[in-house]
């Protein structure tokens, strides 16, 4: 076994592997109508974050009173205006780079934090009931009045929003690391690589963590629809962006009182936040499926 190990093709190997299981994967995603749709949306809201400044014709902030309330299909303003003038493509555009970059600061701090607590109680015995017994106490509280906590501890900024969803993410991920490390930490390889005396954390870094990635993968898939929607839940509450930032949560709660004269104002942003949250949910459901091995290729 210790040969196996040490072989100069098992590193080679290894990474023929993991390329053959790659490929593998893409190909029952691809095969998933729903995931491959909802893949398109997320490449074209991720390209209407880069390149937001060349597909739109106004600052998303500048008021024109004069051009107020315009209808969708407007002219100069196929969109329309919000109750201030400012343009509604314009705000939806850069809405969505706010979305997208807070979600993913949000989930790669949950990550990090919920990684390195679950490889900690699923290898150390001695940790993990106190490790466990932390989880516990942040499952105990519901999500988004975590959140509010945090917030209200905080203070009101997108930067605390995403620190507060990072929070309310490291449990379950800590829940989920720590599942694959006790199954992966029993295998043979885990086990010749102690007795030729590997150091803990060579052992949990590159050979438990790169094994227990699908389950990650698929968890920050999932939760990048929870940490847009929480982050549009706490602007629309009046804890997260503030006027005149371009977000989807808070351009609902400032159009909501022109519901029956504009109601593209609340309209348009809640299909923007319904087909990100949608399109996430949907590949994280898709990675799911195509990383399960019970299924035909």
């Amino acid at each position: 076994m210790a040969e196996l190990a040490t072989a100069p093709g098992a590193g080679v190997n290894k990474e023929i592997k993991r390329e053959r299981t790659f490929v593998v994967t893409m190909k029952r995603l691809l095969k998933n109508k729903l995931a491959v749709a909802g893949l398109i949306i997320i490449i074209l809201q991720i390209g209407m974050a880069i390149f937001a400044p060349l597909i739109t014709f106004h600052d998303p902030v500048k008021q024109n009173i004069n051009a107020s309330e315009l209808p969708v299909l407007s002219e100069d303003h196929w969109l329309g205006t919000d109750n201030y003038g400012r343009d509604v493509w314009s705000r939806i555009v850069y809405g969505a780079r706010i979305s997208l970059v807070v979600g993913l600061i949000a989930v790669t701090l949950g990550l990090i934090g919920g990684t390195i607590l679950g490889m900690l109680g699923g290898y150390y015995k001695k940790l993990d009931g106190i490790i466990m017994r932390i989880v516990d106490l942040l499952f105990s509280f519901p999500g988004i009045l975590l959140a509010m906590l945090i917030i209200a501890i905080l203070g009101t900024s997108l930067v605390n929003v995403a620190i507060a969803i990072s929070i309310w993410s490291i449990p379950t991920c800590a829940r989920i690391v720590r599942g694959s490390v006790l199954s992966i930490k029993e295998k043979e390889y885990v086990m010749a690589m102690k007795s030729l005396g590997a150091s803990d954390l060579r052992i949990m870094f590159k050979h438990i963590l790169p094994n227990a990635f699908a389950p990650i993968i698929v968890f920050a898939t999932m939760r990048m629809a929870t940490a847009i929607l929480s982050t549009a839940s706490l602007s629309y509450l009046g804890l997260g962006a503030q006027p005149p930032t371009p977000e989807w949560g808070a351009m609902i709660s400032q159009g909501q009182a022109f519901m029956w004269s504009s109601p593209h104002l609340t309209i348009i942003p809640g299909i923007a936040i319904m087909l990100t949250v949608f399109a996430f949910n949907v590949v994280g459901d898709g990675l799911r499926d195509a990383i399960d091995p019970n299924m035909d290729i």
